[in-house]
Formats: C-alpha cells, sequence, structure tokens
C-alpha cells in the first residue's frame, strides 16, 4: 500500500521546464521523451507544497533569513540517515551546488592554476574550472569488469605533475553510479592530505545510495580530513527542489570558511530565497517516509530498464550503487559517437546525456533518468529496445 502518488504523468510542457520546454532550443524534437536533465517528474513532498502554500498566502515577500528550525532540520536529517550532524557554523547557503563549485574554485586557488577531477564525470565540474581561467587536471577512473574504481595511482601522479591544490570529488559519483566506500574516500583522502588539497565534495545525490550500499560523508571520516574540506550539499535532487535555488555548504576549517564568504560577498548574492527556506526545512523534517516510498519506485524503474538493456546485444547497464541516473555501455553496439545519438534522438525518439558530455571518457556511454513514473520508464525502454533490435536486423 503507498501512500504517495508516484504514477500519475504530470504535464510539465508549458510550464518553463527545461527538462521539457528547450527542446527546440537545444535542438531537440518535439517527440523525443526526455530522460536527460536530473530533476524529477514528480511532485515534492507534500508538507513542503503546504508550507509553501501556507507562506505564499501570507503574501509579503521581503528579505529573507533562515530560521533555528531550518538549521536544526537540515542538522538532524544528516544525522539520521549519514550518521554525521555538521555543526551549524560550518553552513554557507547559496543558490545552488554548480553555483558553490565555482566560488570554490576561485576562493582556493589562482587563475592558471590546476584543479583536478575524475572522468567521467558531471561536466559542470570542467566548466567551472575552466570558465574561472584554471586548468582541469583529469585523472580518470578506471573501468574494469563493469565497475568503476579510483586509480589511486595515478591520482597521485597527476597531483605532483600539475600542482593541483584543489579536488572536486563527486560522492556519489555522477554519472558512473558509485556509491564511495569508506576505505576508498579515506585512500584518496590521504594523497589529498599528503599533497596539501583541498578537498570539494560534490554531495547532492547523498540520499539515494541502494541497497547494500550507504553514502559516507567525506568530513565524517575524521577531524583531518574535514578540515581540508567543502562538502556541497542540497535538497533539490533528492526532493526535486532545484527551481527554489538552495543549496547548503557544510565547510568545517574557518580558514576555508572565511576565504569562501569573502568570494561569495563579492558576488553581491545575500539573503536566501524564502520559498527555498520554507520548502527546504519541511522536506528534511517530513520528507523521511516519502523519500524511502521514491527510492522503493526507483528501484522498480531500474528493474525494468535491467530487464530491457538483458534484451538488447551490444548494450550493458553499469551496476548502479546510487542516484538515480543509470550509465549505459553501449560501445558494444559498433556506433561512433554521431551514430549513436543518432541510434537514440532519432530511431529511439530519447533524449538522454550523451556519455560524452562528461569527457571523452564518457565516449559510447549514455546517462538515463530514472526519476518519472513507471509508464514513462517503460516507454522509454520499449522505444530504445525496438531501435536497438531494428540496427541488428
Amino acid at each position: 500500500m503507498t501512500k504517495y502518488d508516484f504514477e500519475t504523468i504530470i504535464e510539465r510542457r508549458g510550464t518553463g521546464s527545461l527538462k521539457w520546454d528547450a527542446w527546440s532550443r537545444r535542438g531537440h524534437a518535439a517527440d523525443e521523451l526526455p530522460l536527460w536533465v536530473a530533476d524529477m517528474d514528480f511532485k515534492t513532498v507534500p508538507a513542503a507544497i503546504e508550507a509553501l502554500t501556507e507562506r505564499v498566502t501570507h503574501g509579503v515577500f521581503g528579505y529573507s533569513m533562515a530560521p533555528d528550525g531550518y538549521y536544526e532540520a537540515v542538522q538532524g536529517w544528516f544525522e539520521r540517515h549519514h550518521g554525521w550532524r555538521p555543526e551549524r557554523e560550518w553552513f554557507v547557503m547559496t543558490p545552488g551546488v554548480v553555483f558553490a563549485l565555482a566560488m570554490a574554485v576561485t576562493s582556493f586557488t589562482q587563475p592558471g592554476d590546476a584543479v583536478i577531477i575524475q572522468p567521467p564525470v558531471y561536466y559542470p565540474f570542467r566548466m567551472m574550472i575552466e570558465d574561472n581561467g584554471r586548468k582541469m587536471v583529469a585523472s580518470p577512473l578506471l573501468y574494469e569488469g563493469g565497475r568503476y574504481t579510483m586509480d589511486f595511482e595515478g591520482f597521485e601522479r597527476e597531483l605532483e605533475k600539475s600542482g593541483a591544490k584543489l579536488f572536486i570529488l563527486c560522492n556519489p559519483h555522477n554519472p558512473v553510479g558509485r556509491a564511495w566506500t569508506e576505505d576508498e574516500l579515506r585512500r584518496i583522502g590521504d594523497i589529498c592530505l599528503r599533497h596539501n588539497v583541498v578537498v570539494v565534495a560534490d554531495e547532492i545525490h547523498a540520499d539515494f545510495a541502494r541497497a547494500g550500499h550507504v553514502h559516507v560523508p567525506y568530513a565524517s571520516l575524521g577531524e583531518r580530513y574535514a578540515k581540508s574540506a567543502v562538502v556541497c550539499t542540497a535538497p533539490s535532487k533528492t526532493f526535486n527542489l532545484a527551481g527554489l535555488q538552495l543549496s547548503n555548504i557544510f565547510i568545517p576549517n574557518p580558514d576555508l570558511r572565511a576565504a569562501f564568504r569573502r568570494t561569495l560577498d563579492r558576488t553581491g548574492y545575500d539573503e536566501p530565497s524564502v520559498f527555498g527556506v520554507v520548502a527546504t526545512q519541511a522536506c528534511y523534517e517530513q520528507g523521511g517516509e516519502w523519500l524511502d516510498e521514491l527510492k522503493g519506485v526507483l528501484d522498480q524503474n531500474y528493474a525494468v530498464l535491467e530487464a530491457a538493456v538483458s534484451r538488447m546485444p551490444g548494450v550493458e547497464l553499469v551496476p548502479l550503487e546510487s542516484t538515480y541516473l543509470p550509465w549505459l555501455d553501449c560501445r558494444g553496439l559498433g556506433l561512433d559517437d554521431a551514430e549513436l545519438k543518432r541510434l537514440v534522438e532519432k530511431e529511439a525518439k530519447l533524449w538522454l546525456d550523451m556519455g560524452t558530455m562528461f569527457g571523452p571518457e564518457g565516449a559510447g556511454f549514455v546517462r538515463v533518468n530514472l526519476a518519472s513514473p513507471k509508464a514513462m520508464i517503460e516507454d522509454a525502454c520499449s522505444r530504445l529496445e525496438r531501435a536497438v533490435t531494428a540496427l541488428g536486423e
């Protein structure tokens, strides 16, 4: 018996939805089913909608601040769900995690400095590095036996060669779906400590660890790791609140926090969105049961995709440990990236994120967004299966 509605297909066209309304601007066709950008086709937590409705009815939308209850709600959520309680003084609010990445890059490095990442990885990492006049250094993940791992030796070599003093860690990793273990995080953290590297951990998908896996907050590893860490979190992925523009960045080290705040002050950003504050507090206070049910729906959708892929010669599903964004290895189809893009968009009529968006290491892969009603996922899988089957005929 379900309490929440994750089955109704909600019409999002004509609502200014990036996912559904940007097709023409981005060179896509209207009949492509969009399963690309990482937002969900589900209504958020009912308690958040109620809280927002009450706030709208109040009718006064002046400059805002987060009340004490907001901080307590965020702290309580991380303590209950991840066994780690961020201190109140660590909080810095920003309009989003990508915004925070840009703040970190400009706070802790100088123009021309190197910043290291682990591709294939969320493409704004590279954008925030290069658009701010820094040099992007890649330490690619290793892909062996259908599983991704960190190349610790290669990572340290790149640090030594480049002199990078900043590392942007994707934890859990988007798009390859790894939930990094405590041992993996300690090994990479020890390398960073040896080389005096600040670790900026993007943990926006923290709440989606699947059964058998856990999310380990980087700063929970111990004080010496936390002192060189900037942990980027947001309710936007967990509760589908991206349009409300609010993220919580945790910076335990007061010197790093002061440097980050100075950079933030120069942007002119000050008070957070009142709607972001209201919705975030409600979700962290009352959204646990909703999230549990959502994750069950995502598991069902993953099973649909898994079954469909098993019938597609040349396509393999990289095991998903966290996020709702499975990574498909399509290299067995024997197509170059232009041909793969045509298969997905023109033949299957799907709008997915092509792997090359995440770096050259993503060539031959595609990323799928499972956060939609099951009927939509079944439709998408049928489209892709028909296109792959036709390819072999």
